[in-house]
């Protein structure tokens, strides 16, 4: 076969062009094009031609990084742009250039089924399932209630006393995860209370902040992560909002020691692979490099369900379309009439969300949140 003779040259074209044809009309269609204008579901991941680029190089370079000497300006350019991005949201000098290791450094490697982990219960799953994973008794993971009189931030009194029942039970306080923009309804925990009151207890303090934190670029948002300065780690996801496709998530260390290994005790090179569970990552950080080189309408039939942060809006259908003789949702009968009502409430704005995805003019999601359903915008 001669890939230059005229026939044969001609026929590889067409068999390249049948190909993206039979993607676009069986496969691309059946896609979620997260790239839609009309995409309103979970949180936003669209990018811009820089972060498309870094992609493209990403893949063409398709570097295993998994320490310093196998290739090192993976590791170089990563803690360049770590620098520049934090640098931008003013994090304190210490997280520029780490859990439970630090404890059971400590008390004792066999003291590991008495570790305890807090969050609220507003906290993305994924943290226990990490818990899970470095061997926390899943009995020994604290999802702290949280209610709508404190816009469902964690309570530093109730985290307090969840502590204390617990070193009363012979348990040991290890670490603690205070969110920044909550997955339900982009909620923010109190960091300097909630810091003040782990650090009596030599507790680790991680602010997960995926969605808002890259918000915080913006001077008037940076007040969202005061008191990252007492937390020993931070990260957020760049790919939400700025304009990098997945995955793309930056962690900063106050003091990255109990991760550290001979290898790189000479402070001379970073071995990011002491960082993570897995043993190679790919050229991420080229993304950012290049990088750096109205929405619900008031027609009277909505209604804005939780205070709106940053760019998420949580709505639902006003009561009084639904029901007659409403307060807040609650029904001016019986305290089992009440309950009725509000189901029946949910039910309906469930209804109105199913029929919004139907139509196949808009894709979004929805959260439940103190016995409230509302839809994401």
């Amino acid at each position: 076969m001669n890939p230059l003779d005229p026939d044969e040259f001609r026929r590889q074209g067409h068999m390249t062009i049948d190909f993206l044809a039979d993607y676009h009309t069986k496969k691309s269609r059946n896609l979620t094009h997260w790239q839609s204008p009309n995409f309103f579901a979970y949180f936003p991941s669209s990018f811009g031609i820089p972060g498309m680029l870094g992609e493209m190089l990403c893949t063409r370079f398709n570097e295993a990084g998994f320490n310093w000497f196998s290739s090192p300006a993976v590791t170089e350019l990563e803690n360049l742009v770590m620098d520049w991005l934090g640098k931008l949201v003013n994090l304190p000098t210490p997280f520029l250039f780490s859990g439970h290791d630090k404890i059971l450094r400590r008390l004792g490697h066999d003291s590991i089924t008495k570790l305890v982990i807090y969050g609220s219960d507003q906290t993305h799953c994924s943290f226990q399932k990490a818990a899970q994973i470095v061997g926390i008794d899943p009995q020994n993971f604290r999802a702290i209630k949280t209610t709508r009189s404190t816009s469902f931030d964690l309570s530093p009194d109730t985290l307090r006393e969840a502590i204390y029942s617990d070193i009363e039970a012979g348990l040991i306080p290890l670490y603690s995860c205070a969110p920044v923009g909550t997955i339900s309804i982009t909620a923010v925990d109190p960091l300097t209370p909630l810091c003040k009151i782990t650090d009596e207890f030599g507790m680790w303090v991680h602010l997960d902040a995926a969605y808002a934190g890259a918000s915080c670029i913006c001077p008037e948002y940076r007040k969202s992560i005061n008191g990252v300065e007492f937390a020993d780690s931070f990260s957020f996801d760049d790919h939400r909002w700025l304009l990098t496709p997945p995955d793309c998530s930056c962690l900063w260390l106050k003091d990255p020691k109990y991760l550290k290994k001979e290898a790189t005790d000479s402070k001379q090179v970073v071995d990011h692979n002491d960082w993570q569970l897995s043993l190679s990552r790919r050229l991420r950080a080229v993304k950012l490099w290049l990088l750096f080189g109205e929405l619900v309408e008031e027609d009277g039939r909505s209604e804005i369900a939780f205070q709106i942060c940053f760019a998420m809006i949580c709505f639902r259908n006003r009561p009084s379309t639904v029901f007659d003789n409403m307060t807040n949702g609650h029904a001016l009968e019986n305290r089992h009439g009440e309950a009725w009502k509000a189901e029946e409430w949910n039910r309906i704005n469930a209804r109105l969300l199913q029929a919004i995805n139907a139509s196949g003019q808009a894709f979004m999601t929805h959260a439940v949140v103190g016995g409230i359903y509302a839809i994401w915008l």
